[in-house]
Protein backbone atom coordinates (compact mmCIF):
# COMPACT_ATOMS: atom_id res chain seq x y z
CA UNK A 1 0.00 0.00 0.00
CA UNK A 2 2.65 2.41 0.96
CA UNK A 3 4.23 2.19 -2.95
CA UNK A 4 0.44 3.19 -4.17
CA UNK A 5 0.88 6.17 -1.89
CA UNK A 6 3.93 7.69 -2.36
CA UNK A 7 3.31 7.11 -6.07
CA UNK A 8 0.26 9.66 -5.59
CA UNK A 9 2.09 11.86 -2.89
CA UNK A 10 4.99 11.72 -5.71
CA UNK A 11 2.38 13.09 -8.67
CA UNK A 12 1.30 15.50 -6.05
CA UNK A 13 4.55 16.91 -5.24
CA UNK A 14 5.22 17.84 -8.40
CA UNK A 15 2.32 19.86 -8.53
CA UNK A 16 4.00 21.54 -5.65
CA UNK A 17 7.09 21.76 -7.69
CA UNK A 18 5.47 23.69 -10.21
CA UNK A 19 3.33 25.78 -8.07
CA UNK A 20 6.61 27.01 -6.16
CA UNK A 21 8.81 27.03 -9.30
CA UNK A 22 9.10 30.46 -9.39
CA UNK A 23 10.33 30.67 -5.39
CA UNK A 24 13.82 30.78 -4.26
CA UNK A 25 14.75 27.27 -2.55
CA UNK A 26 14.34 27.17 1.31
CA UNK A 27 14.52 24.61 3.76
CA UNK A 28 10.71 24.79 4.08
CA UNK A 29 9.97 24.08 0.62
CA UNK A 30 12.68 20.92 1.20
CA UNK A 31 10.98 19.85 4.21
CA UNK A 32 7.24 20.13 2.22
CA UNK A 33 8.42 18.03 -0.67
CA UNK A 34 9.53 15.02 2.31
CA UNK A 35 6.31 15.27 3.89
CA UNK A 36 4.42 15.42 0.97
CA UNK A 37 5.95 12.01 -0.06
CA UNK A 38 6.00 10.34 3.37
CA UNK A 39 3.23 11.30 4.95
CA UNK A 40 0.14 8.56 5.83
CA UNK A 41 3.07 5.69 4.82
CA UNK A 42 3.80 3.44 7.04
CA UNK A 43 7.05 5.16 7.95
CA UNK A 44 5.35 8.20 9.42
CA UNK A 45 3.88 5.74 12.67
CA UNK A 46 6.89 5.44 13.14
CA UNK A 47 7.86 7.31 16.49
CA UNK A 48 11.58 7.86 15.09
CA UNK A 49 10.69 9.19 11.68
CA UNK A 50 10.82 12.62 11.04
CA UNK A 51 8.04 13.30 8.55
CA UNK A 52 8.71 16.85 6.75
CA UNK A 53 11.67 16.68 9.04
CA UNK A 54 15.59 15.96 9.47
CA UNK A 55 16.84 12.93 10.39
CA UNK A 56 16.82 12.09 13.77
CA UNK A 57 18.94 9.10 13.48
CA UNK A 58 22.25 8.34 11.61
CA UNK A 59 22.13 6.89 8.35
CA UNK A 60 24.25 5.19 5.21
CA UNK A 61 23.76 5.33 2.02
CA UNK A 62 26.11 2.95 -0.47
CA UNK A 63 28.21 2.16 2.54
CA UNK A 64 29.09 5.55 2.77
CA UNK A 65 28.25 7.25 6.11
CA UNK A 66 25.59 10.50 5.98
CA UNK A 67 25.84 13.75 7.55
CA UNK A 68 25.35 13.10 10.93
CA UNK A 69 21.44 14.33 12.41
CA UNK A 70 23.04 17.13 14.27
CA UNK A 71 25.00 18.49 11.60
CA UNK A 72 21.82 18.06 9.18
CA UNK A 73 20.64 21.68 9.75
CA UNK A 74 23.52 23.37 9.97
CA UNK A 75 24.94 21.75 6.65
CA UNK A 76 21.68 22.40 4.75
CA UNK A 77 21.64 26.00 5.78
CA UNK A 78 25.42 25.94 4.75
CA UNK A 79 24.11 24.78 1.23
CA UNK A 80 21.39 26.95 0.76
CA UNK A 81 23.00 29.98 1.21
CA UNK A 82 25.95 28.93 -0.82
CA UNK A 83 23.75 28.26 -3.97
CA UNK A 84 20.96 30.61 -3.11
CA UNK A 85 23.80 33.37 -3.75
CA UNK A 86 24.38 32.40 -6.84
CA UNK A 87 23.39 34.74 -9.31
CA UNK A 88 23.58 32.90 -12.77
CA UNK A 89 22.72 29.42 -11.80
CA UNK A 90 23.29 26.95 -14.66
CA UNK A 91 22.78 22.88 -14.36
CA UNK A 92 26.24 22.72 -13.44
CA UNK A 93 25.07 24.30 -9.99
CA UNK A 94 21.90 22.16 -9.71
CA UNK A 95 23.38 19.12 -10.47
CA UNK A 96 26.39 19.91 -7.82
CA UNK A 97 23.66 21.20 -5.50
CA UNK A 98 21.63 18.06 -5.88
CA UNK A 99 25.30 15.91 -5.03
CA UNK A 100 25.82 18.12 -1.82
CA UNK A 101 22.13 17.28 -0.43
CA UNK A 102 22.69 13.39 -1.56
CA UNK A 103 25.67 13.33 0.46
CA UNK A 104 24.20 15.61 3.51
CA UNK A 105 21.33 12.93 3.38
CA UNK A 106 18.94 14.61 5.19
CA UNK A 107 16.29 12.48 5.98
CA UNK A 108 15.61 8.97 6.86
CA UNK A 109 14.28 8.07 3.56
CA UNK A 110 13.47 9.74 0.71
CA UNK A 111 16.15 11.26 0.02
CA UNK A 112 16.63 10.64 -3.41
CA UNK A 113 12.75 11.30 -4.56
CA UNK A 114 12.99 14.80 -2.74
CA UNK A 115 16.48 15.77 -4.45
CA UNK A 116 15.62 15.18 -7.93
CA UNK A 117 12.21 16.70 -7.08
CA UNK A 118 14.61 19.85 -5.61
CA UNK A 119 16.33 20.03 -8.95
CA UNK A 120 12.86 19.87 -11.06
CA UNK A 121 12.20 22.98 -9.45
CA UNK A 122 15.43 24.50 -9.77
CA UNK A 123 15.26 24.17 -13.22
CA UNK A 124 12.07 25.20 -13.93
CA UNK A 125 12.69 28.36 -11.84
CA UNK A 126 16.10 28.86 -14.13
CA UNK A 127 14.73 28.33 -16.93
CA UNK A 128 17.54 24.80 -17.64
CA UNK A 129 16.24 21.83 -19.39
CA UNK A 130 15.12 19.45 -16.51
CA UNK A 131 16.93 16.41 -16.35
CA UNK A 132 15.19 12.43 -16.34
CA UNK A 133 17.11 9.81 -15.21
CA UNK A 134 16.04 6.46 -17.01
CA UNK A 135 15.87 2.98 -15.38
CA UNK A 136 18.41 2.05 -17.81
CA UNK A 137 20.71 4.65 -16.42
CA UNK A 138 20.22 4.38 -12.79
CA UNK A 139 23.46 2.57 -12.19
CA UNK A 140 25.54 5.87 -14.29
CA UNK A 141 23.21 8.43 -11.79
CA UNK A 142 24.00 6.38 -8.59
CA UNK A 143 28.14 6.02 -9.95
CA UNK A 144 28.09 9.36 -10.38
CA UNK A 145 27.10 10.57 -7.04
CA UNK A 146 29.29 7.74 -5.60
CA UNK A 147 32.55 9.15 -7.60
CA UNK A 148 30.79 12.97 -7.02
CA UNK A 149 33.86 13.87 -4.57
CA UNK A 150 36.56 12.95 -6.46
CA UNK A 151 35.19 13.15 -10.25
CA UNK A 152 32.32 15.37 -11.28
CA UNK A 153 32.13 14.65 -14.88
CA UNK A 154 30.15 11.11 -14.28
CA UNK A 155 26.89 13.00 -12.68
CA UNK A 156 27.10 15.83 -14.96
CA UNK A 157 27.70 13.96 -18.22
CA UNK A 158 24.46 11.48 -16.81
CA UNK A 159 22.67 14.63 -15.91
CA UNK A 160 23.35 15.90 -19.38
CA UNK A 161 22.14 12.62 -21.21
CA UNK A 162 18.94 13.04 -19.46
CA UNK A 163 18.34 16.50 -20.39
CA UNK A 164 18.54 15.01 -24.08
CA UNK A 165 15.98 12.36 -22.76
CA UNK A 166 13.86 15.28 -21.53
CA UNK A 167 13.99 17.02 -24.82
CA UNK A 168 13.15 13.47 -26.84
CA UNK A 169 10.06 12.94 -24.28
CA UNK A 170 8.97 16.79 -24.93
CA UNK A 171 9.40 16.04 -28.94
CA UNK A 172 7.51 13.12 -28.88
CA UNK A 173 4.20 14.67 -26.85
CA UNK A 174 4.41 17.84 -29.12
CA UNK A 175 4.97 20.06 -26.59
CA UNK A 176 7.17 23.13 -26.93
CA UNK A 177 10.27 23.67 -24.69
CA UNK A 178 12.42 26.68 -26.09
Amino acid sequence: MDDVLETVHHFRAIDYVIDVAEDELTEDIIKHLHYILKHDTKDSTLEWFAVGDYKKRANVVGGRKTVSPSEVSKHMKDLLQDYCSMENVAIEDIIAFHADFEYIHPFQDGNGRVGRLISLKECLHHNVIPFVIEDSKKNYYYRGLSEWQDEKGYLIDTCLDGQDTFVKLMDILEIPHN
